[in-house]
């Protein structure tokens, strides 16, 4: 019997976004499409795959829609942590549509199925302490004082252009649905988990879990997940093929193979990885060898399957 290989694919969610002309559900179900055709290459060629995918751009589509309902109809505003949910099972539903008409076209019998998953996180995390992720729509000074008195939110002035909403990134510290998403993973069901970096909740005590207004990294969650099944692959599908070190720079340099010390030394340097964007895919990463994993790859969609085969993307892996 052939011995199951396991992968976690971590899809961001611009990456469903292919410029600012191109937003609407069409737009990003053709997205999705152009994506999991690359991931069903994976599959064909003999993969068990967990997806993962991010949310940012999609949960500020439905802050928005949510605070403009609000004020000219007197609708009731969404709940960040039910956006979370929301775009889990829209993105999901795309997901796994395109993918499961994909494996059909092929001739592969693979079901495919979403899991709205709930991830935990430290109620005392210092995160909550210094909320920094930005969401939601710009505010005049005004209403951003009315929002901070009257329901909690924490604001700050945004570079001249207006007030926003912050909230805490925590770390992610428990897959809640992880029993399930093991479950289907064995019975050969291509999972979508983790979505957005999971809907995150924290314990109010003797495990009553309750929402909360945070925003958890996506490949954290991800990495989460893959270490915790013991996936063989962790793959981070990114808007570029491979990793560069001093990236955007004259001497900037494309990567190809990089061993977890080295990982480890050029996060550490802290000039070749921006914060917002590649930095915490490395940090990801390294978790999920620190872990035991055996290798991980970063790549953009359309490279996937040659990246698997060694041709391009950029390898990283125990020393």
């Amino acid at each position: 019997m052939k011995e199951k290989r396991v992968a976690v694919v971590a899809i961001g969610g611009n990456s469903l976004i292919k410029d600012e002309k191109h937003k609407t559900v069409e737009d990003q179900y053709q997205a999705a499409k152009a994506t999991t055709y690359h991931i069903a290459d994976m599959i064909e060629a003999g993969w068990d795959v967990a997806i993962g995918h991010g949310n940012g751009p999609q949960v500020g589509f439905i802050l928005r829609r949510s605070e403009i309902a609000h004020k000219v109809e007197g609708m009731h505003e969404v709940p960040l942590d039910v956006c979370g949910a929301d775009t889990q099972g829209a993105i999901g539903y795309a997901l796994q549509q395109t993918l499961q008409n994909e494996l059909q076209r092929r001739g592969i019998h693979k079901p495919v199925a979403t899991v709205v998953t709930q991830v935990l996180v430290d109620k005392d995390d210092p995160a909550f302490k210094h909320p920094t992720k930005p969401i939601g729509s710009f505010m005049d000074e005004a209403e951003a004082s009315k929002r901070a008195e009257e329901m909690g939110w924490n604001v700050v002035e945004d570079a001249g252009r207006g007030w926003r909403r912050v909230v805490a990134s925590p770390i992610p510290v428990e897959v809640v649905e992880l029993e399930a998403v093991q479950r289907l993973i064995e019975a050969g069901v291509v999972v979508i988990t983790v979505g957005g970096g999971g809907i995150p909740v924290i314990d109010k005590g003797q495990r009553e879990l309750v929402g909360t207004a945070a925003v958890i990294d996506k490949d954290f969650a991800s990495s989460l997940l893959a270490r915790l099944i013991k996936a063989d692959l962790f793959l981070i599908s990114t808007a570029v093929e491979k990793i560069a070190l001093n990236f955007g720079k004259p001497n900037q340099t494309w990567v190809d193979r990089m061993t977890l010390s080295e990982a480890k030394q050029h996060l550490k340097e802290g000039v070749h990885f921006a914060k917002g964007s590649m930095a915490p895919k490395i940090e990801a990463i390294i978790w999920f060898l620190e872990a035991g994993g055996k290798q991980a790859i970063i790549t953009n969609p359309e490279n996937i399957g040659r990246a698997l085969r060694g041709e391009t993307g950029t390898l990283i892996v125990p020393d």
